[in-house]
């Protein structure tokens, strides 16, 4: 049940069925005779000035929610009221809504009672900045704040892509090859035997095969390293800015000239 207390918290909070499915937003509050919030007006979203009434005998709030017992084409195909209008609910327009909810009259007889005692049976739409409903000589002040939060988004892909690519590359090789010099030697006692061995005069020749490297060029593949991705966690800060509306107090006092504003 909604209390007198909370009725200044009713306008604009998001409006939902036992289902969870979202109706509207709450567009104005009517109180009966005690104070006591009673029907609200739901901009379910539809063309025009007109808005759903729903009673609030029933509705909870629920965190920023204000859940009624109703389902949500219930309420949108409720008897409406023009949101421009300030006229308060008279009581056809309530019997009408009570039969159209399937609710008792007798339920709110006592509070529309107390009303008619007071000089006023009709259910008075409650708007922000009136005096408050109990009878104290007393505004509320409300204003709107921000609400942040964050939500997460997809903001990019990596991916890993390997291709091949050739480049020229120059290497020294040490390479070895054989040279001919000559070799002189005495005859001596050791090699005079070989040094006579042979005809006096005589006409010959000897051959060397001479060795040389050159260099030889193959590729062979080796792994070199490995490459992953890999994610972190970066915290960074980003300034946010939305309109905000508050409502501002002016007062007359009889003592001052002007008018003094609360804000």
């Amino acid at each position: 049940m909604i209390t007198i207390d909370q009725i200044h918290t009713l306008s604009g909070r998001n409006v939902y069925d036992p289902e969870g499915d979202k109706i509207g937003s709450v567009g104005q509050i009517w109180h009966d005779g005690t104070g006591r919030p009673s029907w609200a007006s739901v901009n379910t979203g539809l063309f025009g000035m007109n808005e759903s009434l729903v009673p609030l005998d029933e509705a909870d709030l629920q965190g920023d929610r204000l859940v009624v017992p109703f389902d949500k084409a219930k309420v949108k195909d409720a008897p409406n009221v023009d949101a421009s209008d300030d006229e308060p609910l008279l009581r056809d327009d309530v019997e009408r809504l009570y039969e159209y909810y399937g609710m008792s009259w007798a339920d709110s007889s006592e509070a529309y009672q107390a009303g008619a005692a007071a000089g006023d049976a009709n259910y008075r739409r409650t708007t922000t900045g009136d005096t408050d409903v109990t009878g104290a000589d007393a505004m509320t002040r409300s204003e709107e704040r921000l609400q942040t939060g964050t939500e997460r988004e997809e903001a990019g892909r990596a991916r890993l892509r390997k291709y091949v690519v050739s480049e020229q590359q120059q290497v020294n090789v040490p390479v070895e090859r054989e040279e001919v010099r000559l070799e002189r030697e005495p005859i001596t006692e050791a090699n005079r035997g070989a040094a006579f061995s042979g005809p006096d005069l005589t006409e010959s020749e000897h051959e060397v095969t001479l060795h040389a490297e050159r260099p030889v060029v193959d590729t062979e593949t080796v792994p070199v390293e490995r490459v992953r991705l890999g994610k972190e966690s970066v915290t960074d800060e980003e300034t946010v800015s939305a309109e905000v509306r508050k409502e501002r107090i002016e007062a007359d006092l009889p003592h001052e000239q002007g008018r003094r504003t609360v804000d």
